[in-house]
């Protein structure tokens, strides 16, 4: 680290990640006691137009001058920022979100922990650092994704919950930006535990369409972990134990959606797959959530029952589920992503169905591997000598690859 500030300290997650021993994927630096122009006569490069934030010259790090923040309106946009000189290490420490995350380590190695966050650390709490902490409500979003990084040994400290439901209480989650609250949402279903974020911030309003399972009665038959709630989140966690991917995770997250709108119109559960559909439309509008993801989610809504009684399907209808409704053909990542989500559902029901089998999803992609191996182009040919035109070839199509599903069907191949 040479240059010629005299008073420089890693902070924040870098210092945390070596205290756990974690391989920390950026180093961010505080600047006391320094002013931007003697930065920038230094080489920095100015980046932050909040607030003065520079990249070292040479390593490109992120090196901020030690500022205090002030909150000045609602949001998390409303704040006056000083950066002046004055301000100290432990000012600038005070206005983080965690006392995990308001450490520094200065040039020899000294650790400046003013909030006790090694306490913490060795603890596995979750607290807020100062009563700063109310001033962003992107943090409650953060600390509930801390909190599905590191897993159920680790637990947000009751004075930092009840300043999470003061926010509601306030009004302040009402101005959480859509793309922020996706920004965090979808970190937290990339990691270990994605399911302890929603249930860290389950009654707090953010996400309605979650919250909204809790109390919606299951057949015990099926589900005899309990409600769609519950359920939900043992699915989500299932698809983060098989290291799923994240279309998979927010198709596990969201196929249930329908449910709740299903037992408040009739009382039970009939036809929750496509209720579901406009539920997951709403939910991602609201949030922007990509389209990808909502695609997958849309599909997995629709059809996931179908996956899961694939035995009863005729030929016909599992060329509609494979070929027309999840246009696999095109899209087989896609369809993939679909048959992980629908194991999960089927796990995601308390221990006893965790490791079961699931056969469905090997049958129906063994269908799909076949479909995939039909030779189009000689199909197309025949069409053609037999004297079809336009959408007379896409029924012969169609006739041929529903032909080949029941020689599949006829055979043992598939239960092999």
């Amino acid at each position: 680290m040479k240059h010629s500030l005299k008073q420089v300290y890693l902070v924040g997650g870098a210092v945390r990640d070596l205290l756990l021993n974690i391989e920390s994927k950026d180093n961010d630096y505080v600047v006391i006691g320094e002013t931007p122009e003697t930065m920038q006569s230094l080489g920095f490069l100015p980046i932050g137009s909040d607030f003065p934030v520079f990249l070292h010259p040479k390593t490109k790090e992120e090196y901020a001058l030690g500022r205090t923040e002030r909150k000045s309106g609602k949001g998390y946009t409303g704040f006056v920022v000083d950066a002046s000189p004055k301000v100290t290490l432990e000012e600038d420490l005070a206005r983080r979100d965690l006392t995990i995350n308001s450490m520094a380590l200065d040039d020899e190695n000294n650790i400046i922990d003013p909030f006790n966050g090694q306490v913490d650390l060795k603890n596995k709490i979750l607290r807020h650092t100062t009563n700063a902490f109310v001033e962003d409500p992107v943090r409650v979003l953060r600390i509930a994704r801390f909190l599905a990084r590191y897993g159920d040994e680790w637990q947000i400290h009751p004075t930092t919950y009840k300043l999470m439901y003061d926010l509601k209480d306030q009004g302040e989650l009402d101005h959480l930006v859509p793309e922020r609250v996706w920004l965090e949402t979808e970190k937290a279903l990339n990691e270990k535990h994605p399911e302890l974020f929603f249930k860290a911030l389950h009654g707090l309003g953010i996400f309605p369409e979650i919250e909204q399972m809790e109390n919606i009665p299951q057949p015990v038959k099926h589900h005899p972990e309990g409600d769609v709630f519950v359920h939900t989140m043992l699915v989500l966690k299932r698809a983060a134990e098989l290291n799923f991917n994240i279309e998979t995770r927010f198709a596990a997250l969201t196929h249930d959606f329908g449910k709740p709108i299903s037992f408040k119109k009739q009382g039970n559960l009939r036809g929750h797959e496509r209720e579901g559909v406009t539920v997951v439309k709403q939910f991602c509008k609201r949030l922007k959530v990509p389209n990808r993801l909502r695609d997958i989610a849309i599909l997995t809504s629709d059809n996931h029952t179908l996956c899961h009684t694939v035995d009863q399907l005729r030929a016909q209808t599992i060329h509609k589920l494979i070929v027309t409704n999840m246009n696999a053909l095109v899209h087989p990542e896609r369809f993939i992503a679909f048959l992980h989500a629908c194991q999960c559902d089927a796990q995601g029901r308390g221990d006893l169905h965790k490791d079961k089998p699931y056969p469905q999803a090997a049958k129906l992609m063994a269908i799909f591997t076949e479909l995939q191996k039909m030779d189009k182009k000689t199909i197309v040919k025949t069409a053609l000598e037999k004297g079809k035109k336009g959408p007379e070839i896409s029924e012969y199509m169609k006739l041929e690859e529903i032909n080949c599903i029941k020689k599949l069907l006829a055979s043992d191949t598939l239960n092999h």
